[in-house]
């Protein structure tokens, strides 16, 4: 036929060929459209979202939604063959030609690789759902979005984890396992997270990074992580945003800002977007401190999350975000009473002067994703962070320390002085670089993984600070002579000024592998790897070897057990590096920390309800330490690895439905963290965790379950109250009082989830329309966080007043979902 056609040709005229190349455009539009449509099961009948549903040349494409139906339109009298695809799942093929208006239903069953591969090659199966990082928790975003919090739900959510303690309830920031806040790691989509460097205390803090609006999946490990992840010494937090499949939005308002999210697709799937915008002013919560100022702190971000799908094997991903902080502050006066029965004190200040500080972030992300078979998965990331900030205050106190009777009331004043507070501190730091990350999965039971990353940090740092204490008339620190006038020049208690740029590099890579297998009939799984990173700062390579194994015995009781061991390195970032004087340090090593975790899952159902306890035991070793200094959530280091400690502690959280049909959990730990400053032997880290109890507790009315109650109470050993700058932490070896705090949720649903099959009014367009009450500190609990150290001049003791955190405060709320 080719070869008949190919003769005619040349005797055809022009006009003939035009008409003849009509009439085959005419016939091939005339051939129309048709469509497929059914459900997507998997081997216990259950519906299965996200599928790709796609021809043989990747034209056509769409996903199944949450209930896994489809819809695709493909052209008509066309041969096409149209496939299935799920990640974990074995892929099926339907041949198709279809007539011109043609509707096909049909129902399709994809079956999970591991259990497709029983028969095949013998796959070792833990789970049937997706196995996550065997040392990682997992969280549900709607958890997140209800548990009350100031910050945004998810610093609240991780504080109710056995091994997780924050600071303050204004603060975004957490510690781990007896570390400090700058040694955890934040990953969204991929992507490491950064935190600002000026920020000294919870109420400048604002907004934590993570939308849990936006959010689709949580991991959470405190030690003991794999060889992909980065180089910290306590945690990872590892965020998945949102890519939607069909148009939806949520709106949330309250007494401290709002929320607005929205998201959607193309008709094909393609294309998805979500974006998220964030307001919050914190003036009515933070008016529950103690004293009398005027606060103005406003606080709002811009998050877009957007996602294209050229076809099965081609996609791309964008993320942005810019985030803007503003506090002014104009304090009064402040009166603190502290001391024990024996010797109660009070200190009050007159204020004049104010704060005013400025903090600008932006983070864009563009990540490349290859797959060109169902074995090999390629991503290329180009990632940026920019931050500008600014600390700007004078602040004059005039202060008096007061002992107090037995009635509350001055009976003795120790001193009256003054103190000025000065900073002019701008920090600017910009961080670009590029990455590769890789997977090979040769089978069900092995697969291997590889990451390159090359990093470049601009910084510029201007630090201007001062404090000047006086005491009738005479600077300190001084050698007071009365009768004599002092000729000697002003002293300032302590002073930093400094000036510094940096331009460096960072190369980092990993290599691990995966294997499941047989051990008689307990089921094992292995993973070991080993990273390497590289500053051209200090000159200095590290190697980082991990391995992480899970035994799964095939016991009456649902056990597992797993074991976790690993070298972590901390390379230092800017702060690390610069001293107390301001100077940086081009010597300082990376800090070391070598994890033993311990662990076992144990499931098993009561009452007809499911729970899991779980339980570890962990050692760390901690070498070539930088000694540092806690001042609220600020953090000063020394720039000297002249100490070595270890941390160690037990771990334990009970998982389950106490209330049918709802999440609720209970934690438990004790943990001890120590250092050994220059051989001088242990003292607690100013972080030493100690004792911590923490629930999370959801219940709703049985006779009326659209009335939700959500209760968070956290009980933690006081920190060391550290030690002020420039002095020895050896003489301050005092606690802060223990934190004690109850929050509670009230959330009445008008409409829910249920409601959806409703149409046709206003009303149906609804997926969700609730009203809300939180009530922080229920019980007006005035927790410490730090000190403020008040020097006597007739003793030159030097006194640690302490700073109290929030009292009650009731916030109302509104959330709508569409």
């Amino acid at each position: 036929m080719k070869k008949t056609t190919q003769q005619l040709i040349p005797q055809i005229s022009a006009k003939a060929l035009s008409t003849l190349l009509f009439a085959i455009l005419l016939i091939g539009f005339a051939k129309g459209q048709a469509t497929i449509n059914g459900k997507i099961i998997d081997e216990y009948k259950m519906p299965i979202m996200d599928v790709l549903v796609t021809d043989n040349t990747g034209t056509y494409t769409t996903f199944s939604n949450s209930d896994g139906d489809f819809t695709l339109e493909i052209p008509a009298e066309t041969d096409l063959q149209i496939s299935f695809q799920k990640e974990g799942h074995v892929i099926y093929n339907q041949n198709l030609n279809l007539s011109n208006g043609e509707r096909f239903d049909f129902n399709v069953m994809l079956v999970s690789e591991e259990i497709a591969s029983v028969e095949l090659d013998q796959a070792i199966i833990f789970t049937k759902k997706t196995e996550k990082p065997l040392t990682s928790i997992s969280f549900k975003p709607e958890e997140m979005q209800t548990i009350v919090g100031v910050t945004g739900g998810v610093t609240e959510m991780l504080q109710s984890l056995p091994s997780v303690s924050s600071a303050s309830e204004l603060s975004s920031q957490y510690r781990v396992r007896g570390g400090n806040y700058d040694e955890n790691l934040v990953y969204v989509n991929g992507i490491e997270v950064y935190r600002p460097q000026l920020i000294r205390s919870g109420e400048q803090e604002g907004l934590g990074f993570v939308n849990p609006y936006m959010t689709e999946a949580i991991n959470f490990s405190a030690g003991g992580w794999e060889a992909k992840y980065g180089d910290k010494m306590s945690s990872v937090l590892d965020i998945i945003y949102k890519r939607p499949k069909e148009f939806e939005a949520s709106l949330e308002a309250s007494l401290m800002g709002g929320a607005l999210t929205v998201g959607g697709a193309s008709k094909n799937q393609k294309f998805s977007a979500i974006v998220g915008a964030r307001y919050q002013n914190r003036n009515l919560v933070l008016n529950t401190l103690d004293g009398e100022s005027d606060f103005n702190p406003v606080y709002y971000d811009f998050q877009a999350n957007l996602n294209y799908k050229f076809n099965s094997k081609w996609e791309l991903n964008f993320l942005g975000t810019m985030t803007q902080s503003k506090f002014d502050l104009a304090p009064k006066t402040r009166e603190t009473k502290f001391g024990g029965l024996d010797n109660p004190m009070s200190l009050t200040v007159f204020y004049e002067g104010n704060e005013e500080d400025k903090f600008a972030t932006e983070t864009v992300s563009l990540s490349l994703r290859h797959k060109p078979n169902r074995k090999l998965d390629l991503i290329f990331d180009a990632f940026g962070f920019h931050s500008k900030e600014q600390e700007y205050f004078d602040i004059y106190g005039a202060y008096r320390i007061n002992e107090l009777d037995g009635e509350g009331n001055a009976s003795m004043t120790y001193d009256i002085g003054s103190q000025i507070d000065h900073a002019r501190n701008n920090f600017d730091v910009l961080v670009a670089g590029i990455q590769h990350k890789g997977s090979y999965r040769f089978n069900s039971n092995n697969d291997i993984e590889w990451g390159l990353k090359y990093q470049r940090e601009d910084i510029r740092d201007l630090l201007n600070e001062w404090q000047y204490i006086d005491s009738t008339g005479f600077s300190l620190p001084n050698t007071f002579i009365p009768g004599q006038v002092d000729p000697g020049d002003l002293f300032l208690n302590n002073y930093v000024n400094a000036k510094n740029e940096l331009t460096s590099n960072r190369f980092s890579g990993y290599g691990q592998y995966t294997k499941k297998f047989m051990w008689g009939s307990s089921k094992v799984m292995v993973n070991g790897g080993v990273r390497a990173t590289y500053w051209d700062f200090n000159e200095e390579l590290n190697i980082s070897p991990r391995a992480q194994i899970a035994i799964k015995p095939e016991w009456d009781m649902d056990m597992l057990f797993r074991f976790a061991t690993g070298v972590y390195y901390q390379p230092p970032f800017y702060r690390e590096i610069r001293n107390l004087s301001g100077e940086l340090v081009n010597d300082v090593k990376s800090q070391q920390s070598i994890h033993f975790i311990l662990g076992n899952d144990y499931e098993f159902e009561w009452m007809e309800r499911k729970f899991k306890l779980t339980t570890e035991a962990y050692y760390k070793i901690l070498n070539d330490i930088n000694p540092y200094f806690v001042d609220n959530v600020r953090i000063r280091y020394t720039a000297d690895n002249n100490a070595q400690g270890y941390a160690y502690g037990v771990d334990a959280r009970l998982f389950g439905e106490f209330v049918p049909g709802v999440d609720s959990w209970l934690s438990l730990s004790y943990a001890r963290a120590y250092q050994n400053i220059d051989g001088r032997g242990d003292i607690p880290m100013p972080t030493d965790p100690r004792f911590k109890a923490s629930i999370f507790f959801q219940d709703y009315m049985p006779m009326w379950p659209s009335f939700k109650v959500n209760v968070n109470l956290v009980y933690a050993s006081g920190l060391p109250n550290g030690a002020p700058p420039f002095t020895d932490p050896y003489e301050f070896q005092n606690y802060l009082t223990d934190y004690k705090r109850v929050d509670i949720g009230f959330m009445k649903e008008f409409i829910n989830q249920g409601d959806l099959k409703k149409s046709g009014d206003f009303w149906g367009k609804f997926k969700e329309l609730s009203i809300g009450v939180d009530l922080f500190n229920i019980f007006d609990i005035r927790n410490e966080i730090s000190n403020t150290w008040v020097r006597d001049v007739n003793t030159s003791q030097i006194y640690g007043v302490p700073n109290r955190l929030t009292g009650r405060f009731i916030n109302a709320k509104l959330r709508m979902k569409f």
